[in-house]
């Protein structure tokens, strides 16, 4: 995909955006009828495939048409179309993206059945009625394929310190923060835990090691997986996923503290709000949405009893950094900025 950023810069906004939307994934077949409901989702393709036929079940008179992309293209859409607001609903998209949003004036209040029960700091904390709701949050992982390290007589980094000795150099693959909302997380967490000055600096060590920038928080781990590369920085939840298919990774989260994203909710200002809308919020924070997300991940916006999958530590939260989410929505433009001009010399290809 486009660097919407980099594009930017050199007066094609529009034009990438344009791109961006033809490139979307749209779900859903005929014409939209008045019950119908347009959902923008940056949640896996794996996961919809549990969800979404739930659903259903609960709500068969209601279709769906979901918009499916990694977090920074859903965001560069909901921007694009600003004036212009074309989305229902959002579901399971990073919720500083949301807050960007919000800070535009694109988001209507609602709450839905239940929000009582969603943790303080994974919902919106400032407006009543909210403007956004979370429902689980997705971590940095680091993926290692066990017969490529072996092989090039590496081992799993465990930490971020770990991540740029020399031993490491050509080996890892991580997101692009501009397209991936994996990478700009664990870009934010870095710059969190180590101040602006000092987190630019350890960037710039890291990306001596980094063979490629991929355009989505999944890759790394698929590339890892499939021995393409021996490492991946990516989201726990994909590594996780791919060892319970055979594949030869383990996971690791940085001992320094894993940096996260609040998947959110959010219900989109339009002239007509539709009555499907709020009892599709209410049914993605009901119980029943809320223990599917659990099976995957254990670290969701209620307090529901669930065990957490093999392979993380008994306590979920532990491993988590102390993020500031409206520090990171409002950074964010500046971030990028800066990561583009420094390292994306090694993105992957543009599509």
């Amino acid at each position: 995909m486009m660097n919407i950023l980099h594009a930017k810069n050199k007066g094609n906004f529009i034009g990438v955006i344009l791109g961006l939307v033809a490139l979307m994934t749209l779900v859903g077949f005929g014409s939209a009828s008045a019950g119908d409901l347009l959902v923008y989702t940056a949640l896996e393709d794996d996961e919809l495939a549990v969800y979404l036929p739930a659903f259903k079940k609960a709500h068969p008179d209601i279709k769906l048409n979901i918009v499916r992309d990694s977090t920074g293209i859903v965001t560069a859409k909901l921007l694009a179309e600003k004036d212009n607001i074309q989305a229902d609903v959002v579901w399971g998209t990073a919720a500083t993206s949301l807050l960007i949003c919000n800070d535009l004036g694109m988001l209507k209040g609602y709450n839905p059945k239940g929000v009582e029960k969603v943790r303080k700091g994974m919902k919106d904390g400032r407006d009543n009625p909210v403007r956004w709701v979370g429902i689980k949050a997705y971590v940095t992982g680091i993926v290692g394929n066990t017969i490529e390290m072996k092989a090039k007589g590496i081992v799993l980094p465990q930490s971020y310190a770990d991540l740029i000795k020399p031993m490491y150099k050509g080996h890892l693959v991580m997101p692009n923060p501009a397209s991936s909302g994996t990478g700009f997380l664990t870009v934010s967490a870095i710059l969190q835990l180590m101040g602006k000055e000092k987190g630019w600096d350890y960037l710039d060590q890291l990306h001596e090691n980094i063979a490629m920038y991929t355009h989505s928080g999944s890759k790394p781990a698929k590339m890892a997986g499939k021995g393409e590369f021996p490492i991946g920085m990516s989201f726990a939840y994909r590594g996780f996923k791919q060892r319970a298919k055979g594949e030869p990774v383990v996971v690791a989260f940085p001992k320094e503290g894993s940096g996260y994203e609040v998947e959110a909710n959010a219900l989109m200002k339009k002239p007509r709000i539709k009555k499907e809308a709020k009892i599709f919020l209410d049914w993605a924070i009901s119980d029943d949405a809320m223990a599917m997300y659990a099976k995957v991940y254990p670290i969701v916006a209620t307090d529901i009893k669930v065990e957490a999958p093999e392979g993380w530590p008994s306590d979920p939260m532990s491993v988590l950094i102390d993020n500031d989410l409206q520090w990171a929505a409002q950074s964010r433009k500046s971030i990028l900025k800066e990561w583009i001009q420094r390292y994306d010399s090694k993105s992957a290809p543009k599509k």
